[in-house]
């Protein structure tokens, strides 16, 4: 099933020692690209999640946003005194280096990412708890992606249907083009009062025909037609696949549109360009 890119995820959890959250925001991305934001109490979780993530993402930009906020109250809060005493001698050399700094007071020092920690919090538990609510938020984003990206998927067909239409179209009124060369020499000998031979005549129409022949294009076209339903059919990443063909859709439009001897011909390559950027634009959604 095909996924989107874009996608939203969020999960809480309570704990007796405080509150757990997770945040999970994905875009469209040629890789996989994730960001953790963090505080430091919960860093050791960090590689374990980009690992959990890598086996159920394959392709975008991923922001993921981890909060533990401690439980209030009681006599469990503690200073970090080494951390406190590393902040103290940053801000000496600050002061050193800018001699008008003022000085921060002792509650912007507690709320320094490390100073105030929760002195009898088990935070093994804490890391424990953070892995499964992550789970759980990543099985949501993945859902969120499978939805969007059925979504997505249907689109695509639609315009697969109107290609397919087109071809067809232009394919049926193929022999009628034999026809409007023959007339369209025999009107212009006409005008120029000149004699064709009904050997050279044919000739040339054969040799018109020849050069505005676009059945190998529409042959392509309706192979790249079966070849995307067959891609949307496919399990994991296949934004990269169905991006590969719309290159080749675009070339054959392209080459029919140059081979176009009549408006018809011309406005169906211009049709088909419209609907395949508009396949697309859908594709870079898709992972």
């Amino acid at each position: 099933m095909p996924l989107s890119m874009t996608a939203f995820a969020r999960r809480e959890h309570s704990l007796a020692s405080g509150q757990l959250s997770v945040e999970l925001r994905s875009v469209n991305h040629r890789y996989l690209e994730a960001s953790f934001k963090l505080p430091d109490s919960l860093k050791p979780v960090e590689m374990p999640l980009r690992e959990q993530l890598k086996k159920r993402v394959a392709r975008g930009k991923v922001e993921v946003n981890l909060r533990f906020y401690p439980a209030q109250g009681g006599d469990s809060l503690a200073v970090n005194t080494e951390r406190l005493e590393a902040l103290g001698q940053a801000l000496d050399q600050v002061r050193a280096t800018l001699l008008d700094s003022a000085a921060p007071n002792a509650m912007d020092l507690l709320q320094w990412p490390g100073v105030l920690a929760e002195a009898d919090t088990d935070m093994d538990a804490v890391f424990e708890s953070m892995k499964a609510l992550f789970a759980d938020a990543l099985d949501d984003l993945i859902a969120h992606r499978e939805r969007e990206g059925k979504e997505l998927a249907g689109l695509l067909r639609q315009r697969l249907d109107a290609i397919e239409v087109i071809v067809t179209d232009v394919r049926k009124n193929a022999p009628a083009l034999v026809e409007a060369f023959r007339d369209n020499l025999k009107a212009k000998a006409a005008q120029l009062s000149v004699d064709l031979d009904p050997e050279r005549l044919e000739q040339e129409v054969v040799l018109l025909a020849q050069k505005a022949d676009v059945a190998e294009e529409l042959d392509r076209l309706d192979t790249h037609c079966q070849e995307a339903r067959h891609v949307l059919t496919q399990k994991g990443a296949i934004g990269r696949r169905l991006d590969f063909l719309m290159q080749e859709f675009n070339r054959e439009a392209n080459t029919l549109g140059s081979k176009a001897t009549n408006t018809d011909t011309t406005q169906a390559a211009v049709d088909l360009k419209v609907l395949i950027e508009q396949m697309r634009e859908q594709v870079q959604n898709l992972e």
